[in-house]
């Protein structure tokens, strides 16, 4: 744990910050024999500016920290990765500036995997939330590990949708692994740590700031195949991390949403910027060197679920009326010509077989 240390404090001292530490490191060879040099020879590396040096005084009292700190996360049972380290995520490691350290709950396995990367609002809709939780269940059952950023809405969704898969999914903080945040995450940030990967790149105790969630971003986009935006505004942090995961060389997936609603003006622009268009999990899955299962076998699968309930004549004549987009029910009553206490009844078993959502407003849609 020695070198560990050494990686910490380097990463940790005032003004260094990734681009000054990585510069260090090819220069010096090793942390440690940066922190042991002269203010004359840390001068000498090429690029290194005056305020990245202004913190080498303190190394020791930010060792003495960073010790504190690594008793703290050994008793939480966490990890400390350095990217030397072989379970450190290779492919975050060919980004610009990537993170010295990653602090870790959970399975150092899930980051190795094959990750996409899956954001969007926080605010988000139904349909949204809807689509973000069935793509990554989808996603997850055929293998993928599905990377987001703990966040409410479109992250949580995700994260929700790869667990209900059995599948893996690896949580990316913007504050440390002791700070729990959104607060209202609690639950999934443990069922996160029991059958995925919490990940940071910040120390224990550092506050969920948002200058820390952009940094964030790029660490969802570096450790994955390519990023899936679900729902986004024009100006949102889920453009950002498609922009990273472009200029990083990534897939960008973009799905498409109301041409009425604002929340899906960022994934519309997506698409008209060249993002491939996602439908169905398919559409992400053949981009990806190899499958962990047949997807036409998972296919029949979920169709199996609707094709082997048998609806009675007047509910599937109902259900044709029903359309994805939501409709109110007093519109339905009068397109269907029935009457309300029969429609009320067969408005309940769509329901209940899953045909159907009834939604806020008494709309009603229906559920591909």
């Amino acid at each position: 744990m020695e070198d560990n240390i050494e990686w910490m404090v380097l990463s940790q001292l005032p003004g260094v910050g990734p681009t000054g530490f990585w510069q260090f490191v090819k220069y010096f060879g090793a942390p440690e024999v940066a922190l042991r040099s002269s203010m004359k020879d840390l001068r000498q590396v090429p690029g290194i500016r005056g305020n990245h040096l202004r913190g080498f005084d303190q190394a020791d009292i930010v060792r003495e920290k960073c010790c504190r700190q690594l008793d703290h996360l050994l008793e939480m049972g966490g990890y400390c990765l350095t990217g030397k380290d072989r379970d450190y995520p290779q492919p975050l490691l060919e980004i610009t500036d990537p993170p010295p350290l990653l602090y870790l709950l959970g399975d150092k396995v899930s980051m190795n995997s094959c990750c996409i990367g899956v954001v969007g609002s926080r605010a988000a809709t139904s349909y949204g939330h809807r689509t973000a939780f069935t793509l990554a269940k989808r996603l997850a059952e055929h293998g993928v590990t599905i990377v987001s950023g703990l966040a409410l809405g479109i992250d949580s969704e995700s994260h929700k949708g790869a667990l209900a898969a059995n599948g893996k999914t690896v949580a990316v903080l913007g504050c440390g692994l002791d700070v729990i945040y959104p607060r209202q995450n609690r639950q999934l940030f443990k069922e996160i740590t029991d059958r995925g990967a919490i990940v940071t790149e910040n120390p224990l105790g550092t506050p969920p700031e948002g200058f820390r969630f952009p940094a964030r971003n790029r660490i969802i986009a570096g450790m994955s195949r390519g990023v899936l935006v679900v729902e986004a505004a024009r100006k949102s942090g889920s453009l950002i991390t498609a922009q990273i995961a472009l200029d990083e060389g990534r897939d960008v997936y973009a799905i498409p949403g109301q041409v009425d609603s604002f929340k899906s003006e960022g994934t519309h622009w997506l698409l008209q910027q060249g993002a491939k268009l996602v439908q169905s999990e398919n559409d992400i899955l053949e981009e990806l060197p190899a499958r962990v299962n047949s997807s036409s076998n998972l296919e029949q699968e979920q169709l199996g679920s609707h094709s082997s309930t048998i609806l009675e004549p007047d509910a599937l004549h109902l259900l044709q009326f029903i359309e994805p987009y939501p409709c109110l029910r007093d519109e339905l009553i009068q397109k269907s010509n029935m009457e309300v206490p029969q429609f009320s009844e067969l408005l309940l078993i769509l329901e209940l077989e899953g045909f159907i959502e009834i939604l806020p407003g008494d709309e009603i849609r229906r559920i591909e």
